[in-house]
């Protein structure tokens, strides 16, 4: 058996308590040991319902606990970077929700706090460990569908609610930061290749002015990717993956299921109906175990995590850019 990362998690966050930790408390290599939150009774009953041995009423206790090895950060985007400094400095490994910042310059303060405490800090993508993302950019990498030259994507969900976090554009909200991120990391993922320009167009909410409707354009050496991203559509979501001899589509390449399996679709475009489609499936697993096990091993084993801070400055470099350009109406360079 292996010895295990004992983990506090950061706040009683509804990703964590709902997602996360049950996905994390599945994985062999993951223990969550203890659950902080500003009100110690929210602590005491996510603690109670979840089966974890500790609550605390304060996070600056629980990074004080010398039994804990590694920390789970799931608060408000705006919090991010001060409280995964915080654990890093009371020396405690840190698996961050995305986006790990509110903005590039930020997000590089963590890479020399990181230098500095020997800690490991990585971005909570979890897409990026998922078997049907490692499998995807596999095919396209062994050249099942030629040469890869245009990625689709889509993601969009409802949310009117002013009060939630989501719409309050101090705190990271709005399509771009809370979604539009996804595309862009996996498209910079299967491509290997980092864009060299990109265009953006934002429609913002008139009252909560948080970007409700974003599309962009991302020009890499290799092709280009397209997306569109909404806080106020119909919810879907859909990434496709176009290469000169067929295509790759990714059924639920976001919110993939833990109960049920994935797919995606391999097409070598003989038809338009889609007979020729091959279709692969994936054991029923949940990336969130998936995530925390890859996280704890590479504490274990001393190796890089999944998804570095020079990944997430990289993506927010995107993310600034597209912003950028939907105020000038011309390409930035991220």
């Amino acid at each position: 058996m292996p010895n295990k990362v004992r983990w506090g998690i950061l706040s009683t966050a509804a990703i964590g308590v709902k997602k996360v930790i049950p996905g994390m408390q599945e994985g062999e290599w993951t223990e969550v040991t203890a659950i902080a939150s500003r009100d110690r009774r929210k602590a005491e009953d996510a603690a109670r319902t979840l089966g974890i041995a500790k609550a605390y009423g304060s996070y600056e206790e629980l990074l004080a606990d010398p039994q804990i090895e590694a920390i789970y950060n799931p608060l408000p985007n705006q919090l991010h970077v001060p409280w995964s400094i915080k654990a890093a400095e009371a020396g405690k490994h840190v698996l961050c929700e995305k986006p790990l910042s509110l903005t590039v310059a930020e997000a590089k303060t963590l890479l020399s706090v990181r230098d500095r405490t020997g800690v490991k800090i990585g971005e909570a993508f979890m897409v990026r460990t998922h078997p049907q993302w490692l499998r995807t950019r596999e095919l396209v990498v062994s050249g099942r569908i030629g040469a890869l030259r245009s990625v689709l994507g889509f993601f969009s969900y409802f949310n009117r609610d002013p009060a939630n976090i989501r719409n309050i554009p101090e705190y990271g909200g709005g399509a771009l930061m809370d979604i539009g991120c996804y595309p862009i990391t996996t498209s910079r993922f299967v491509f290997g290749e980092e864009p060299s320009r990109v265009q953006g167009l934002v429609e913002r909410d008139p009252e909560m002015k948080t970007d409700r409707l974003t599309s962009a354009i991302l020009d890499f050496p290799s092709g280009q990717a397209i997306f569109t991203c909404s806080t106020q559509l119909v919810p879907y979501q859909r990434m496709q993956f176009l290469g000169t001899k067929g295509r790759i589509e990714i059924e639920i390449p976001f919110n993939a299921p833990p109960d049920r399996p994935c797919r995606i679709f391999i097409d070598d475009g003989g038809n338009l109906f889609g007979s020729n489609i091959v279709t692969e499936s994936f054991p029923i697993c949940d990336q969130y175990t998936i995530q925390g096990d890859a996280f704890s091993r590479a504490v274990r084993e001393n190796t890089e995590v999944p998804v570095p801070p020079e990944d997430a400055v990289k993506n927010m470099a995107v993310i600034e850019a597209i912003f950028r350009s939907a105020e000038s109406g011309r390409w930035e360079t991220p």
